[in-house]
């Protein structure tokens, strides 16, 4: 597969920032049964990263399992997956953990790994983070450390409410100062967890000029017509087997290097770059 990850260039008014594409390859749910290429393992994980930044992704966002294929939140699992990877990819890659509750864990399990790991960047979902306004001091001690850190922040939203409260909770100072890169997910609670590219648009209503820099991942088999409109539309996307198995014919995608591949050929046909890991990191900070 041919290697399409762009090098760092420069952003001017009159250019699109380049494109980070970002593969997500397993997620907390699926397992082997559902593709017999999903990455469980460490050694699993860095042939996928291998792979999709060969496709041209410049962020990995992974979750880590136990024994019995589990999610799970543990520092030492991540550490380990976060040593295969650079292994293989070196520095080519924002590597991201997730925090992700998965109906195991609560809040403070959530941010107790994120301050033990300390990772390069971490997608915190706003909602389980910060579930009610109890929730807020803590929370706010939370991301007073994830910036001193400067672990890059993706900040997940799932609706347009949840994009009016994060931009309230930024506004009162509770996430901390600094650059945020907020994920709008399409078709999470849908039935049958479908999605298409006109979810977008109460995400990007409801934001308006809170969210400079944003992402988007979308469930089901429009993933890739989702992404290329939020890539057109100047946003950044997520895409891979966390969310999406299949190609947009329907037949079951070979591996996530195929689901990243389809965004970065996307992207070259709208005329938009692709960002390096390490323009990636630029955006972000």
């Amino acid at each position: 597969m041919t290697k399409t990850a762009a090098d760092p260039a420069p952003v001017s008014a009159f250019d699109w920032p380049p494109l980070i594409v970002a593969n997500a390859p397993n997620g907390a749910t699926r397992t082997r049964a559902d593709h017999p290429a999903l990455p469980m393992t460490a050694a699993d994980l860095a042939r996928a990263a291998a792979e999709s930044l060969e496709a041209g992704a410049a962020l990995l966002h992974f979750h880590v399992r136990d024994a019995e294929g589990r999610h799970l939140l543990d520092a030492d699992a991540y550490r380990d997956a976060s040593a295969a990877i650079r292994a293989a990819v070196g520095d080519r890659l924002v590597l991201q953990i997730t925090s992700e509750a998965a109906g195991r864990y609560k809040a403070p399990e959530q941010m107790a790994v994120v301050r033990a790991v300390k990772p390069e960047a971490v997608s915190l979902a706003l909602r389980e983070i910060i579930p009610d306004e109890a929730a807020e001091r803590a929370a706010a001690d939370f991301f007073a450390f994830v910036r001193r850190e400067r672990i890059f922040t993706q900040i997940i939203l799932y609706s347009a409410d949840d994009v009016a409260r994060y931009g309230a909770l930024k506004g009162r100072g509770v996430l901390g100062e600094g650059q945020d890169f907020p994920l709008f997910v399409l078709g999470r609670y849908t039935s049958g967890q479908l999605s298409q590219p006109s979810d977008l648009l109460p995400f990007l209503s409801a934001a308006g000029d809170t969210a400079p820099l944003w992402s988007m991942c979308a469930f089901g088999l429009k993933e890739n017509a989702c992404a290329t409109v939020a890539a057109g539309l100047g946003g950044h996307v997520r895409v891979g087997f966390e969310n999406n198995l299949f190609a947009p014919d329907g037949t079951l995608a070979p591996d996530n290097a195929a689901q990243v591949q389809r965004a970065c050929d996307a992207a070259r046909t709208l005329g938009r770059p692709l960002a390096s890991a390490d323009m990636a990191r630029m955006l972000m900070a």
